[in-house]
């Protein structure tokens, strides 16, 4: 009897330390910065996310040279933090630049490698807007980055479009929802939303990013000059 006692005690201790950890997606965190957007800068999100969502197969080459240089400055910040101790503008500005520049001989590799990580990032919230475990979302991400990743490298063009649509849509989503938290006369029923439907957020990305997937297939397959 003694021994059937410890054992629910410890499954009962697993289990409080389980419901103690942290959130694997720090949702709390994310909505703080959308709801800290002004106006200007909501609006600014919705339109520069409508030109990726949109045409970013024009633009793809100095996405990914953006994409490169915020790779640098996150860089430049980490060695200054950790390996070399100065100042961290000049560290951060040297490696943006030197990540930008490196960008250029590297893009095909670096499309691929945005491709593979938006297909990752695009079945981790398929898995989230499933209401399937949140601790195991690693998984469902796992296997859009394999997937995303083959097709990336096999076919340049899925690239293009799939990490400009899902960078798009993103920018869409944020701005769209700061504006709403503003200027909405119902804040608490967004946050209701957003913190109590699993499906809210992934669904407000997914569906533009597939609306934009489309669309710039469409508009690649009619494009005479378009090219890699």
């Amino acid at each position: 009897m003694n021994g059937l006692i410890d054992v629910i005690s410890q499954i009962a201790a697993m289990a409080q330390q389980e419901t103690a950890q942290p959130p694997t997606v720090p949702l709390d965190v994310m909505w703080k910065h959308i709801t800290s957007l002004d106006l200007v800068e909501a609006l600014t999100f919705i339109s520069f996310g409508a030109v990726c969502l949109f045409y970013g197969w024009r633009i793809f080459k100095i996405l990914v040279t953006i994409c490169f240089g915020l790779l640098g400055l996150a860089v430049g910040v980490w060695a200054n933090e950790y390996l070399i101790a100065g100042n961290v503008i000049w560290l951060a500005m040297i490696c943006v630049i030197f990540f930008a520049i490196l960008s250029i001989p590297l893009m095909r590799w670096g499309v691929s490698l945005l491709g593979a990580l938006s297909g990752g990032i695009l079945t981790a919230g398929v898995w989230l807007a499933m209401g399937l475990p949140e601790q195991y979302v690693w998984a469902g991400g796992l296997i859009g980055l394999i997937a995303g990743g083959m097709i990336s490298f096999i076919v340049f063009k899925i690239a293009v479009i799939l990490f400009t649509s899902l960078g798009g849509s993103t920018l869409m989503t944020i701005g769209i929802l700061a504006v709403l938290y503003g200027y909405m006369v119902n804040r608490q029923q967004l946050e209701v939303f957003v913190f109590d439907y699993p499906w809210f957020l992934p669904s407000l990305v997914l569906v533009p990013m597939a609306v934009g997937i489309f669309l710039q297939h469409r508009f690649i397959n009619t494009a005479q000059d378009w090219s890699v």
